[in-house]
């Protein structure tokens, strides 16, 4: 199993006129860092308007500075999302050939649809046509990748007869994953032949298994890829942190994992009320009930606090010995690629630091084949 960095960008309160200057330039020296410890890549996400929670809303910057500063490290979008208007198709297409380019084919394109009422609301997205246009953007950007000259019509976009460019350098395209959180979504992703990207908050390590299973048999049955060659990459995220001794550990954990998955839940309650109101159906989103419910109930209280989290492995913290131990069993639930959110809201740069260099001396090695 391989091990990268996973940035959100928050930007805790109170603000100052630097405070995301500060975070943007401590997820690069992260990021550098990471390239010389031996992590296998750099993800970030793309949120708009999510204040504290993220402030990565054009990650592109960032991704072609971390290229022009490292040598080995990977970068994934995680991810580019799709739905109209965020991203056009070719401008997608553009964004990850130019980058690329200029990092010698080291590009991961993540993607997805997105899953909040700030986002969607805010760019005028209906929520019930967000999983159709993802999967048209997709097959319209694989097109661009993949064709001299390239038209389409389809229901979302349409484009006549044009020579998209510049096309990137790995062949035939960079590796194609896509994101969900839900069961049914990880069999979808799977049914397309791309490469999943299991972003689920508080999952058990059962439940996880049995989503990688659903995933991977999906797969199977594939015939017919989105993408021209088949990735069944499996890459999974979870909060990571490592210290010297366990008790460092969870003293420098407890308020960030716990704030970053009551948030996230929180937020995924509101998504389903604003559904709701508009239609009175969730759609293809129905997973977020069991998170409203959670939350209305105070299940998610319960069930989100650092000890309960740790205890069902939906998270990781502590010594080097244990961090190895919790990372063997995502390894054997069949993730390829764990994603490593070492800052979830207000971990000081010099914390993340060390538990990175901590992960590289000491975790890194055992996972090496």
């Amino acid at each position: 199993m391989k091990f990268s960095l996973f940035f959100e960008i928050p930007v805790p309160r109170p603000w100052d006129a630097h405070s995301e200057r500060r975070a943007y330039h401590e997820c690069l020296q992260q990021a550098i860092l990471a390239d010389r410890l031996g992590f296998h890549a750099v993800w970030s996400v793309e949120h708009h308007f999510l204040e504290e929670f993220s402030h990565c809303s054009n990650p592109e910057v960032l991704y072609g500075a971390i290229a022009a500063r490292t040598e080995r490290l990977r970068i994934g979008y995680g991810v580019r999302l799709l739905p109209k208007p965020y991203n056009h198709p070719v401008r997608s297409a553009e964004s990850a050939a130019v980058l690329d380019l200029l990092s010698d084919g080291r590009v991961n394109f993540g993607t997805g649809r997105s899953a909040s009422r700030d986002e969607l609301e805010g760019f005028g997205i209906d929520p019930h046509q967000t999983r159709e246009m993802w999967q048209e953007s997709l097959g319209h950007i694989v097109g661009c990748w993949t064709n001299d000259e390239y038209e389409f019509e389809g229901k979302h976009w349409s484009m006549p007869k044009r020579r998209v460019l510049p096309k990137p350098i790995q062949s035939p395209h960079p590796p194609i994953f896509g994101a969900t959180g839900s069961v049914d979504g990880h069999e979808l992703v799977g049914g397309m032949g791309i490469g999943l990207c299991s972003f689920s908050i508080g999952t058990s390590m059962h439940n996880l298994e049995e989503r990688v299973d659903k995933y991977r048999a999906a797969f199977r049955r594939c015939e017919k890829p989105v993408g021209a060659t088949p990735n069944e990459h499996v890459v999974a995220f979870t909060m990571v942190n490592c210290a010297p001794t366990k008790g460092a550990s969870y003293e420098a954990s407890r308020a960030a994992y716990e704030w970053y998955a009551k948030h996230a839940v929180a937020g995924a309650a509101e998504f389903s009320d604003w559904l709701e109101e508009r239609s009175g159906d969730l759609g293809t989103y129905g997973y977020t009930d069991r998170m409203r419910a959670a939350a209305r109930s105070g299940r998610a209280d319960v069930a989100l606090t650092f000890e309960k989290m740790m205890g069902n492995n939906s998270v990781i913290a502590g010594d080097p010995d244990e961090v190895i131990e919790r990372a063997r069993q995502y390894e054997a639930a069949g993730v390829d690629e764990l994603l490593c959110l070492f800052n979830p809201y207000d971990m000081p740069h010099e914390n993340v630091m060390a538990s990175m260099r901590l992960m590289g001396e000491h975790v890194l090695p055992e996972f090496a084949g």
